[in-house]
């Protein structure tokens, strides 16, 4: 484990062997021992998501306005990222990404540094976790990481991160939930206080047919609990499992996925294909076989 922190350098030293997390401190450490030689202005077009990154879904409209910001007042922080066999791969500074190519830029400046896929996966989860509003999944999903890659407990986690033990147990349960109904609280459709007492449950389709019935029938988180202890407020409530709509599209977008390498959303009637940079597109359009030269 000591030998594993040293290897990691300073500036992760501290972030991980600290009582608690300061990601700004850590940030700028690296900032300000980064060398001429280390910070470059690279093409947008040529950086990639880091892999280990925990956020699934960006607000648009943050974004737009961190652009709007960026346009009227510059750049004043460079990104983080590591060199990769084809272009760039993020590290840290993915939302100043994003909202600088919104922004029209076609450059950012990038601190240039070698980070093994363990230190990556450490600085994304921590820089997440800390500066931007996760949803319940994602910063539930991150802490299992951190947890699982990091060997400290759950009791360490908590105080790491300024929260209380029982959050972090209740938050670490949301990973055990079926994958649709982990889409539904991702996507704000069914609370964290619902989400709670769902994760204590074992059987997947009567989880997910129960979530369905909270969000049809509006069901309290008081009766959904009576409902999980069995009460007689069940008969008033019965739960029927029926394969919702959604749980098909569940079906085409992992199909989706596995076709084209990257996440597909279905709903409200259409599909959402992200995509990271115009090389990206042009990898996605190729295949679905869309001729995107126009021969």
């Amino acid at each position: 484990m000591e030998t594993k922190r040293k290897a990691l350098g300073k500036g992760l030293e501290q972030l991980f062997n600290s009582e608690n997390i300061n990601f700004d401190t850590v940030e700028k450490e690296i900032i300000e021992s980064a060398t001429e030689k280390d910070i470059q202005n690279i093409p947008i077009s040529e950086i990639r998501s880091n892999p280990f990154q925990p956020r699934i879904y960006f607000d648009e409209e943050k974004l737009q306005e961190l652009a709007d910001s960026i346009k009227e007042h510059g750049l004043f922080q460079p990104i983080i990222v590591k060199k990769s066999i084809k272009g760039y791969e993020l590290v840290a500074g993915e939302r100043r990404t994003k909202a600088a190519k919104l922004a029209g830029y076609t450059e950012i400046p990038a601190i240039v540094k070698e980070y093994t896929d363990q230190e990556m996966m450490e600085i994304a989860l921590l820089e997440n976790i800390q500066r931007e509003d996760l949803n319940p999944i994602e910063e539930a999903e991150a802490y299992d990481k951190i947890i699982k890659n990091t060997y400290c407990t759950q009791e360490e986690l908590a105080k790491r991160v300024s929260k209380s033990r029982s959050y972090i147990t209740n938050v670490l349960g949301l990973v055990n939930l079926p994958e649709e109904v982990k889409r539904l609280v991702a996507r704000g459709q069914l609370s964290m206080a619902h989400a709670k007492i769902l994760s204590k449950m074992e059987d997947p389709e009567y989880i997910t047919a129960l979530a369905y019935k909270v969000i049809n029938n509006g069901l309290s988180v008081r009766e959904l609990e009576a409902i999980s202890k069995g009460d007689d407020i069940v008969k008033r409530h019965k739960v029927t499992r029926v394969v919702p709509l959604n749980r098909i599209y569940s079906v085409y977008e992992n199909a989706m996925r596995e076709k084209i390498g990257t996440r597909v959303t279905i709903s409200s009637k259409k599909v959402t294909i992200p995509f990271d940079s115009d090389e990206d597109l042009a990898r996605i359009l190729e295949i679905i076989d869309i001729d995107v030269d126009g021969e």
